[in-house]
């Protein structure tokens, strides 16, 4: 009797365990879905910070006032963007330089898809623009919600372009008084732990924008090499557009493919120089997301790839696709916490790459 009773409160306690997991589970993704105007912004700088934080600290060593150390790293950090800037518009200017044929190729292909309609479904050019005229007379009713739409986008992102840079230099100048605040809240006894996880979490962070720049490197140049041996134009500029779309998994692929795929079609008048532009780009983000990203950024953080993509559509459905890419470091952070605490070993294996067969304990 005294067995069974013992047998009902370990299922008991089982179930409110699970209860409660839901529960925490629910509340926390309505949070970050209804407050992830501020916790976006608020990521991304924690992310920014965590990435400074070992040349603020280096510089700092060397005798430098914390404030000019954050100074520097931001600069740096600036510099290194505005050269991809500028190097994305240089290679954009010199596409621009041939708009003019791809213009007149495009005015060509467009009269010659029209004449095939005509032939083939008897649907004359007067009925054409017709058709078309209507669809921009239905189609002007939206333009004013679109350009207020856009308006807002750009102002919200113009903010954020702001204020982003400012709330990573203000985590790293009072990174002592977050310490403190955890040292209040924790006994003493975990103390030594959460320094550990601290310093995990910067280098998690830290070799996972190392993953992530080596995957837009690695698919940026096969892209890159796979259209110059198509022989398609600004080859360099197509590949790393859609290496750096490739953070948003088939569909940015997808629409990184279009612009390619229209200048091959136009230059060379053919439907093979597409469909191997599509070959290509397909192929290269088989290996992106069965290789290249375990590879590089899943085995960094210690997470098997199974669960990385489960969290990259999680944070799709929550922050869009800036939860694409910050989710996966939280997860990262969670799989340390997860190791160092005994109640939650069995979330430790679920997330980590350990895939050897079970062993009964002896």
């Amino acid at each position: 009797m005294s067995e069974d009773l013992v047998e009902y409160g370990r299922k008991q306690s089982r179930r409110i365990s699970i209860l409660t997991i839901l529960q925490y589970t629910i509340l926390i993704s309505v949070v970050l879905y209804f407050g992830k105007t501020l916790f976006i912004p608020l990521s991304i700088s924690m992310l920014i910070s965590f990435i400074l934080f070992p040349i603020c600290k280096w510089l700092e060593k060397k005798g430098m006032n914390r404030s000019v150390a954050i100074a520097i790293a931001l600069s740096l950090l600036t510099l290194f963007l505005s050269l991809i800037v500028v190097l994305f518009l240089w290679q954009i200017s010199s596409f621009t330089s041939e708009w003019q044929d791809v213009k007149i190729k495009l005015i060509q292909a467009v009269n010659q898809l029209s004449l095939y309609i005509t032939e083939q479904f008897n649907f004359n050019a007067e009925q054409q623009k017709s058709w078309m005229k209507n669809i921009a007379d239905n189609s002007g009713g939206n333009i004013l919600p679109f350009l207020s739409s856009t308006a807002y986008s750009l102002s919200v992102t113009f903010v954020l372009v702001i204020l982003i840079p400012v709330f990573s230099a203000l985590i790293l100048y009072y990174r002592n008084l977050f310490v403190r605040v955890l040292h209040e809240i924790f006994p003493n006894e975990k103390i030594e732990s959460i320094r550990d996880i601290l310093n995990e979490t910067v280098h998690s962070y830290y070799n996972f924008i190392k993953g992530m720049l080596l995957v837009y490197l690695i698919v940026g140049t096969l892209n890159s090499i796979g259209l110059l041996l198509l022989g398609i134009p600004h080859a360099i500029l197509f590949g790393f557009i859609a290496s750096v779309l490739t953070f948003i998994p088939y569909v940015g692929i997808m629409v990184a493919s279009l612009l390619p795929i229209s200048v091959a079609w136009i230059t060379y008048n053919s439907i093979w120089y597409p469909i191997g532009v599509i070959v290509i780009f397909a192929f290269v983000q088989y290996l992106e997301a069965n290789i290249i990203f375990p590879f590089a950024v899943s085995s960094r953080l210690n997470i098997n790839t199974l669960v990385t993509l489960i969290v990259i559509f999680i944070g799709g459905i929550l922050w869009g696709a800036a939860g694409m890419i910050l989710f996966i470091p939280f997860v990262g952070i969670l799989k340390m916490i997860a190791d160092r605490t005994e109640s939650l070993k069995t979330l430790a294996i679920l997330l980590g790459t350990n895939n050897e067969p079970y062993k009964k304990k002896k």
